[in-house]
């Protein structure tokens, strides 16, 4: 999310008091305004959201050669590098 793009849509939310003192107390040590830690905050929570909404279904043994392959040490390959040198989109 960029600091410099835009912003034309509004989003109000009440809250309690204390749940805005602990917000104001967070975003101060981050130096942030309390409107951009809020925003920020539940950008990345959306974000961890969405990308948590996967779901395998599989039968006993091939989930259990699943999870093999993940307890397995990955085998070095170009696609692979070139993956974990790249920057998410929203990076």
């Amino acid at each position: 999310m960029g600091s410099r793009e835009t912003r034309d849509v509004t989003i109000n939310i009440r809250a309690k008091q204390n749940q805005r003192d602990l917000i104001d107390q967070a975003a101060k040590i981050q130096g942030k305004s309390r409107s951009e830690f809020m925003l920020e905050s539940s950008y990345q929570q959306a974000t961890d959201v969405l990308l948590n909404q996967n779901l395998l279904r599989l039968d006993p043994a091939k989930f259990e050669q699943f999870l093999a392959l993940l307890d397995a040490p990955p085998q070095p390959n170009e696609p692979l590098r070139r993956l974990l040198n790249h920057l998410a989109p929203w990076d």
